[in-house]
């Protein structure tokens, strides 16, 4: 399944994308209350145009965990050692917003703005000290997310990573959730980001350091992973700071991250100031 929040006469519903065209689900709430009552949405006989509707982000998480240098070329582009150990930081739910709408900051707060395109991975089912081997039990599906980084806030200014990854809207996310049975191996996919017209990551998922299984076991093991919590399992090489010089996002840019099997994610780009 396919499936979107979406806005349609001033109503936040849960849908089903099938083609071009939006069906309702027989599910009221959001998303999260989907995810989190562990109902699964069934598609109903009411349905829409694609080109009605308005999607927003498939959810507000509970948790935004986002794992740090996840692949060795993206590691190595920042002159940063291989971990040996997976890497956990936090964005706030706050920075979540959808396909198409706008990434957008202060340059009196930061002028350094990165991105960074991810696979994300949407807990389905409560888990505290899961096995590898029972990990995708916990799964309900399959998003794509970029992590926004204000590079200078996060490397120069401050002594941590929180405020220059959870600035408003620098969590893009959607445009919609795959669910698990039309991606049986989430680590044979291509993870392409563009920004304007220029590919700028062409990465692989076989290549992470550390594989889905393996995170939601290491983070089960340190902090309850809750339905509606959200993982971003970090990203390849191709950022803007890694390059020479270093390249980063500006007023009038359109950032695109596609995944295979899951779908594509814009969102254009706008300094306040």
């Amino acid at each position: 399944m396919k499936l979107v929040s979406f806005l349609h006469d001033t109503r936040t519903l849960v849908g089903e994308l099938v083609g071009e065209h939006v069906y309702n689900t027989s599910i009221p709430g959001s998303m999260f209350d989907t995810i989190r009552r562990g109902i699964t949405p069934t598609r109903t006989s009411e349905h829409y145009p694609l080109a009605d509707v308005q999607l927003i982000a498939p959810l507000r998480p509970g948790k935004i965990i986002a794992i740090g240098r996840n692949y060795v070329e993206h590691a190595q582009e920042l002159s940063h050692d291989v971990p040996s150990a997976p890497i956990i930081f936090a964005k706030f739910p706050s920075s979540v917003i959808g396909h198409g709408e706008t990434i957008a900051w202060r340059s009196s707060i930061t002028q350094k703005v990165d991105w960074e395109g991810e696979l994300a991975v949407v807990i389905g089912k409560k888990a505290r000290d899961v096995s590898e081997a029972d990990a995708y039990k916990h799964v309900f599906g399959y998003t794509i997310a970029n992590d926004v980084s204000a590079r200078d806030l996060q490397l120069e200014i401050d002594a941590q990573w929180t405020r220059g990854k959870s600035l408003d809207t620098f969590c893009p996310m959607g445009p919609y959730i795959i669910t698990p049975d039309e991606v049986p191996d989430p680590h044979t996919l291509t993870v392409k980001t563009l920004v304007n017209d220029e590919v700028v990551q062409d990465g692989k998922t076989e290549l992470m350091i550390f594989k889905i299984p393996h995170l939601i076991a290491y983070c089960s093991r340190m902090f309850t992973l809750e339905p509606g919590d959200v993982i971003l399992t970090g990203t390849p090489s191709g950022v803007g700071h890694g390059r020479k010089p270093p390249m980063y996002l500006k007023d009038g840019d359109t950032v695109t991250v596609s995944i295979s099997s899951i779908g594509e994610l814009r969102n254009p780009c706008k300094t306040l100031d």
